[in-house]
C-alpha cells in the first residue's frame, strides 16, 4: 500500500493535479455505473442510419448510395485496384490466408493460427478458451482476469477485411466480398451497441472502422455490395464513431497511441463520410489531436514516447494514413507534422540491422499491426520504412520486394516505379530523448537503453544493451509475452531481472505499480560516448543505496567489452544477467564462458573482478521468467540466460562478447583480451578510467 501511494505522488508530480483528478474520476464513474448512464445501452433498429445524417441527405440505402457515388471522398484507390504486372510480391500468400479465414482460422497478432469458425465467436479468447459476457456493459467487464482481453479483441478488429480484400484483387472471387458482408453483419448481431468486450476500448474500435472502411471501397462494385449493405455500414460506423468521439477525453488522458489511434478514427470518419452530422466536429477535432499528440509525443529526436518500437511503429502506421488520405482530400497536415515523421524515419533506419534487415526490441510489444497489407513477417520493419520513407521524400529506400505491396495500397503503382533513394549512412549515434543509443563496430552494433523519461516508461530496462555480432541477434531482449497472464505472466517481461543489465537485491530499478504503470522512474545519464565508447549511469537503485555504471566498449573487429560499476555502502546481492539468442550452445561453468553456434560461432564470457560469484545458465525455465523471450504477442519461446551473482558491498563485472578462439584473462584488476595478432589490456578498477593500457 505505501508503494501505491508513492507511486500516485510520483505520477501527480509528473502529470499534474488535473490528470490524477480526472483519472480518479473516471475510475470512479465507472465504479459508481456513471458510464453506463453516459453511454447507454439501445438496439441497433432504434438509431437506424437517419439518425446519423445531416437532414438534406436520403436514407433510403438505393438513394442514400447515390448519393454517397456522386459526393464519396478519395480514398487510398477508386474500388479494387488492378494488380502491376510481376509484382514484387506473391498473391498468392494472400489467397491462402483469405483461405484460412473463411475456412475459420485467423492469425492472431499477425503470427500465431488460431481455429474459431467462420464467422467467428466474437467475445472468446481462443489461448484460454473463455467466453465473456456478451451483454453487460461495456464498463462493467473488466480488463482482465482468467483471460486476455486483447485475445478476445483481435478478430473484432477485422484484419480480416485486409487479407479478403488483398485476395480479391489477386482472383475477383465473389467470396471474398460476400464473407466481408457476412462478418459485419454477423458482428452488429452478436455486438449490440455500448455491450460487450467489442465496444470497451476506443483504439479497438478505431481500428475497426479503418478495416470497415477499406472494405467498404475495396468491394464497392462487387455484386454482394447491395444498396442496403452499404447502407448499413455506413450506420455501424457511425454509432461507433460516436462512442469513440464522446471518450476521447479518456484516450488522451493515457497519454500515449490510444489518443493518435483514437483522434485518426474519428478523423478518418469525418474525413471520409462529410454526410454524417457530427462529420466537422470529428474531422476538425481529430485533426487538432493528431497534430498536438505529433508534437509532443515524437521527440525531437525522432523517438517516441511510450519507449517501445512497436508502438512507435504502430503511430507511425497511424499518421501514414492521415497524411496520405489528408493529401487526397486536400487536408495536407503541417509541415511540422511531417518533420516529426521523417526524423522518427531516420530513427528506424538507424535501428535496422544492415545484413538481415531486423531490428533490435525493446519496450512493450503488443502485437499490433494497423493495416496488414503485405505478407511480411510482424518483425519485418521494411514494410513501414519502404512506406513511409516514399510519403516524406516521394523515393523508395529499398530495392523492389514482398514490402513494396503496402505501398501500392496507399499510393499506388506509380510508387513501385518511384527512384530508389540513397540510405543514409549507418553510424554510432544517440537518441537521448528516446534514450536509445547505438555503438556500432566493423559488422555489429550495441543498442543500449539509457534514459531520463518524460513519460511513463514501459519496461524498467535502464541499460540493457541488445547486441548484433555479423548479422545475428547475440544478446536480445525478453519482449513481452502477454499483457494479461496469470500469476508471474502478468506482464511478466517488463521486469529488470530479465533484461540484459544488473539487478540489485532481486529488486526492480523502479517501483512496480500496475501492469503499465511504474513510479519513482530511474533516471538514465550518459557520462560519455566516443565512436568506441559509450558510458552511463541510472539512479534506480539510490533507494538501496547502490550506484550503476556501465561501460560498452566497441574492441575491434566486432569484439565487445562491457563493464558495470555497482557500489554501496553495505552487502547487496548483485546480479548481472544476459539473455542470449537460443543458439547450439556449449558451456565452460569453470569460466563462466559460453560458445553459441551460429553463422559466426559466439564467444561469451563474464567475470567478477574481485571475490567471489555463482555462475548459472538456465533455459526456458518452467516456474519463472528466466529464460524466455517473445517475439510475437501470446507466444514465447526458450532463450539462454547466462546469470553471474555476487553477494558485496561492491562489484566490478566484465563480459567479453568475441568469436571462438579469442582469449580473455583477469589478473590484478587488468582485463586482458587476445584475438588473432591482437593483445589489448584494459584496467577495470577506476570506472572514471576505465581505458587500454
Amino acid at each position: 500500500m505505501l508503494d501505491k501511494l508513492r507511486s500516485i505522488f510520483f505520477l501527480y508530480k509528473r502529470f499534474g493535479l488535473s490528470w490524477l483528478l480526472f483519472r480518479a474520476g473516471y475510475a470512479l464513474r465507472m465504479r459508481l455505473g456513471i458510464l453506463r448512464a453516459q453511454f447507454p445501452v439501445y438496439e441497433w433498429d432504434e438509431r437506424p442510419l437517419k439518425t446519423w445524417l445531416k437532414p438534406e441527405i436520403p436514407s433510403e440505402p438505393e438513394s442514400y448510395l447515390a448519393w454517397r457515388k456522386q459526393h464519396a471522398p478519395k480514398f487510398f484507390f477508386d474500388g479494387i485496384p488492378l494488380l502491376p504486372n510481376n509484382p514484387s510480391w506473391n498473391p498468392q500468400l494472400a489467397v491462402d490466408e483469405a483461405e484460412k479465414i473463411l475456412a475459420g482460422e485467423l492469425r492472431y497478432f499477425e503470427h500465431t493460427p488460431y481455429q474459431i469458425g467462420f464467422p467467428p465467436d466474437w467475445h472468446l479468447d481462443p489461448r484460454a478458451n473463455i467466453r465473456v459476457d456478451a451483454y453487460k456493459h461495456w464498463s462493467q467487464i473488466p480488463d482482465y482476469g482468467e483471460y486476455d482481453i486483447k485475445f478476445i479483441w483481435e478478430a473484432s478488429r477485422f484484419n480480416q477485411v485486409y487479407a479478403l480484400m488483398r485476395a480479391y484483387a489477386f482472383h475477383k472471387d465473389e467470396r471474398y466480398p460476400e464473407a466481408f458482408w457476412t462478418l459485419v453483419k454477423d458482428w452488429m448481431r452478436n455486438n449490440p451497441p455500448q455491450r460487450g468486450p467489442n465496444w470497451k476500448c476506443g483504439q479497438e474500435t478505431s481500428l475497426r472502422l479503418l478495416a470497415w472502411t477499406f472494405g467498404l471501397y475495396a468491394f464497392r462494385d462487387a455484386p454482394s455490395s447491395t444498396p442496403t449493405r452499404l447502407a448499413l455500414l455506413t450506420q455501424l460506423i457511425a454509432a461507433q464513431a460516436d462512442r469513440v468521439y464522446r471518450n476521447i477525453a479518456y484516450a488522451v488522458s493515457t497519454r500515449g497511441n490510444h489518443a493518435m489511434s483514437e483522434s485518426f478514427g474519428i478523423w478518418l470518419v469525418g474525413t471520409l463520410f462529410p454526410e454524417l452530422k457530427h462529420a466537422e466536429i470529428y474531422r476538425a477535432l481529430g485533426r487538432k489531436i493528431l497534430e498536438r499528440e505529433a508534437a509532443t509525443h515524437i521527440f525531437s529526436d525522432g523517438t517516441y514516447s511510450m519507449y517501445s518500437l512497436n508502438y512507435h511503429r504502430f503511430i507511425l502506421h497511424v499518421y501514414f494514413l492521415a497524411m496520405r488520405l489528408g493529401e487526397l482530400n486536400d487536408d495536407r497536415f503541417s509541415d511540422l507534422l511531417y518533420q516529426s515523421i521523417s526524423r522518427s524515419l531516420d530513427f528506424f533506419h538507424q535501428l535496422i540491422e544492415p545484413t538481415n534487415i531486423q531490428m533490435p526490441v525493446y519496450g512493450s510489444n503488443d502485437g499490433a499491426l494497423v493495416c496488414p497489407l503485405d505478407s511480411c513477417d510482424f518483425t519485418d520493419y521494411r514494410p513501414t520504412l519502404q512506406m513511409g520513407w516514399f510519403l516524406i521524400h516521394g523515393k523508395r529506400l529499398f530495392d523492389a520486394g514482398a514490402w513494396d505491396e503496402s505501398l501500392f495500397w496507399l499510393i499506388g503503382e506509380s510508387a513501385l516505379k518511384s527512384e530508389k533513394d540513397v540510405a543514409p549512412r549507418h553510424a554510432s549515434a544517440g537518441y537521448p530523448d528516446g534514450g536509445v543509443h547505438i555503438l556500432r563496430g566493423q559488422s555489429s552494433a550495441a543498442f543500449i537503453r539509457c534514459a531520463d523519461y518524460r513519460e511513463r516508461p514501459s519496461h524498467a530496462d535502464q541499460l540493457h544493451v541488445d547486441l548484433w555480432m555479423r548479422g545475428q541477434n547475440v544478446a536480445i531482449d525478453a519482449g513481452t509475452f502477454l499483457y494479461n497472464g496469470q500469476g508471474l505472466w502478468q506482464n511478466g517481461l517488463a521486469h529488470t531481472s530479465v533484461h540484459n543489465t544488473v539487478t540489485v537485491d532481486d529488486a526492480d530499478q523502479m517501483l512496480w505499480f500496475s501492469r503499465f504503470t511504474w513510479g519513482e522512474w530511474a533516471r538514465g545519464r550518459v557520462l560519455r560516448q566516443s565512436e568506441s565508447t559509450w558510458q552511463g549511469e541510472h539512479d534506480g537503485y539510490a533507494r538501496f543505496g547502490v550506484e550503476h555504471v556501465r561501460s560498452v566498449v566497441s574492441l575491434g573487429d566486432d569484439r565487445w567489452l562491457i563493464v558495470d560499476h555497482l557500489s554501496g555502502n553495505r552487502p547487496h546481492r548483485f546480479s548481472l544477467q544476459w539473455l542470449l539468442n537460443d543458439l547450439p550452445y556449449s558451456v565452460t561453468p569453470d569460466e563462466n564462458a559460453i560458445r553459441l553456434k551460429g553463422e559466426s560461432d559466439i564467444y561469451a564470457r563474464m567475470g567478477l573482478l574481485e571475490g567471489d560469484a555463482k555462475f548459472s545458465l538456465v533455459r526456458g525455465d518452467e516456474t519463472s521468467t528466466r529464460g524466455w523471450r517473445s517475439r510475437y504477442y501470446g507466444q514465447k519461446e526458450p532463450a539462454l540466460s547466462i546469470r553471474l551473482e555476487a553477494n558485496h558491498v561492491q562489484a566490478v563485472f566484465w563480459t567479453f562478447f568475441g568469436f571462438d578462439g579469442d582469449l580473455v584473462t583477469s589478473s590484478g584488476g587488468v582485463l586482458e583480451v587476445k584475438y588473432g595478432d591482437c593483445s589489448l589490456n584494459f584496467s577495470l578498477k577506476d570506472i572514471s578510467a576505465l581505458h587500454k593500457l
